[in-house]
């Protein structure tokens, strides 16, 4: 995985970045490449607010609007940032803003606030209308526009405003409408640019409703018409949805859910029926909860937020095709300059996809960061140039073995080396080896310690990263030989028939140890003929010994030999003796 660090947060990546600003540093792949071409960078700017709401992103006029809901009745405001990070100005409100929304031409923003929802000129940042109230209910509202209105959610009430049912409106002028459509809690709406028709409507999960839904409504007419919708526990009540944040696709065929509750983090339904669509998302890393989730404008990209400690990655940056093979990039935030996670809602990009906006938060959540990140806008090719090759030449089990490639990358000069990871087919199945660096000239050794005697093949990959698309598997087949091993005997001279004679020696064997209880054969040849004698029992240690009383005189020839075993072959040693009568 591509992984980035900030401030102390230890991670492996394999991204090809150079990043810029914040303390952010990236781990990333040399390998052969090309001069030029685009990086990733981070800005990343405090943000003067306790409590965080919602961010909207207006990419014609480069702006980016962040609420603090403190609900408090002084110092509301909307803070107004440029696509550098630099506060440019406020919006001011009544009592503490919620949702916002941009109209389809990026005209007017919409704040939701207690006591209504303001309309604002994108150009001048002048307030052009109080207007679609019924009073001052006390509970945030949340916004959206679609179908060329402007749509809004009231919880009339002072207290319980996760719990007491909330009301949807529509507009008509400068008056709300009830659109009758109501639910229990809290209720987020969603819009998206190639779906301007389609409003998204999730039920929090802090309702205390056992199985909250997701619907979407059609809003092209002068009615509000309910399409589809899903609940998505089991029989027995299990994986009830804990709903985050909903973002809709840059074609409008998908639908991303980030559901705290689901094990993989990242719910893509099909939006034509809300059905989970054929190809899923990775999980999200072990420890993570999904807290956020946007697709960029241009439909390359979706991020995809949560909430980890350690060093485990808060931020996914990949492909919006979940087919496609490339590795994320993730980002791991920590400390008192980043923050510590993602906030609910907190993602947001620019219309072409260059610029990604994300909202950090303190572990405390009372502290709040926005990051600028850039991702590459480009991804280049990658490939294994040549073939594999094996050191030692002839694999042994048990011995470590090296398995040497090239990889090599096209487009931007990584600013640290990349992965390759490895997999080795036996009889036994599969196993994945360990990931390991690329040298700066794309030169690699995979290690591994084969287990099994005969054929085994290794599939060495590269699955691509931000900057660089995933190169084509390459692999080796090899045969696995069996370890060697060796006698080595220490005999006298010369001896007598009546004395006798004693030979020692060592058995030793590479690779894995011998195993226990191993005897030798032992063999005497002397003028009489070939003979079998006692065989010899090895010690735990290696050491044997072999007695004899020789039965002739002459040159008497001791072959001792191990018959070896199902990771160790044969060996044999022999030594010659003078007897004398």
């Amino acid at each position: 995985m591509n992984k980035i660090r900030h401030h102390g947060r230890i991670a492996a990546t394999l991204a090809a970045l150079t990043l810029s600003t914040a303390g952010l540093t990236a781990l990333a792949p040399p390998a052969a490449h090309a001069a030029g071409g685009p990086v990733a960078g981070d800005t990343v700017a405090k943000l003067p607010i306790s409590s965080y709401s919602a961010m909207v992103v207006d990419s014609v006029h480069e702006r980016v609007y962040i609420t603090d809901d403190r609900r408090e009745r002084v110092a509301n405001q909307v803070h107004v940032y440029n696509f550098e990070g630099q506060k440019v100005g406020s919006l001011p409100t009544g009592t503490a803003p919620s949702g916002m929304a941009l109209s389809t031409d990026s005209g007017t923003l919409y704040v939701a606030q207690s006591s209504g929802i303001l309309a604002f000129d994108t150009v001048t940042q002048e307030r052009t209308g109080f207007a679609f109230t019924t009073a001052d209910v006390g509970c945030p509202r949340d916004v959206a526009f679609v179908g060329g209105k402007e749509w809004h959610t009231e919880t009339p009430t002072y207290s319980g405003c996760d719990t007491y049912r909330t009301w949807l409106y529509g507009t008509n002028g400068t008056q709300s409408v009830n659109t009758g459509w109501n639910a229990a809690g809290r209720l987020r709406l969603a819009s998206g640019p190639e779906a301007p028709d389609r409003l998204v409507m999730a039920q929090a999960r802090s309702t205390g409703e056992p199985n909250p839904f997701l619907a979407t409504f059609d809003a092209s007419g002068e009615t509000l018409v309910r399409g589809p919708e899903r609940r998505f526990a089991d029989s027995e009540g299990q994986g009830a949805l804990d709903m985050k944040d909903v973002a809709q696709s840059a074609d409008g065929r998908r639908i991303a859910v980030a559901d705290a509750a689901y094990g993989a983090g990242t719910r893509l339904l099909d939006a034509a029926d809300l059905s989970d669509a054929p190809t899923a998302y990775q999980p999200l890393p072990e420890g993570a909860k999904a807290s956020a989730v946007a697709f960029s404008g241009d439909g390359k990209y979706i991020a995809r937020g949560a909430a980890a400690t350690g060093s485990t990655a808060d931020l996914l940056v990949q492909p919006a095709d979940p087919a496609d093979g490339t590795a994320p990039l993730e980002f791991a935030f920590e400390g008192a300059l980043d923050g510590d996670r993602i906030a609910p809602r907190g993602l947001g990009w620019s219309k072409d996809g260059a610029r990604l906006f994300a909202v950090t938060a303190s572990t405390s959540g009372n502290e709040f960061w926005l990051h600028i990140i850039q991702p590459p806008a480009a991804q280049y090719d990658s490939r294994f140039t040549g073939t594999l090759s094996t050191t030692p030449g002839k694999p042994v089990v048990g011995e470590p073995l090296g398995i040497r490639g090239r990889l090599e990358l096209d487009g931007p000069a990584p600013a640290e080396p990349v992965r390759v990871t490895a997999v080795r087919h036996d009889a036994n199945g599969d196993r994945k080896l360990a990931p390991v660096e690329v040298d700066a000239d794309g030169s690699f050794t995979v290690l591994d310690v084969p287990s099994l005697v005969g054929d085994a093949t290794y599939s060495v990959s590269f699955t691509g990263d931000i900057t660089h698309r995933p190169a084509e598997d390459i692999a080796l087949s090899v045969a696995v030989a069996k370890a060697p091993t060796a006698i080595t005997l220490t005999a006298p001279a010369e001896a007598t028939k009546s004395a006798g004679l004693t030979i020692t020696g060592t058995l030793t064997g590479q690779g894995r140890s011998l195993p226990a209880g191993i005897t030798l054969s032992v063999q005497r040849t002397d003028r009489k003929g070939t003979g079998t004698l006692t065989s010899a029992a090895v010690a735990p240690d290696g050491t044997f010994t072999v007695n004899d009383l020789p039965r002739a005189a002459g040159q008497v020839t001791y072959e001792v030999g191990y018959s070896g075993d199902d990771l160790h072959s044969a060996s044999t040693a022999s030594a010659t003796v003078r007897v004398r009568n």
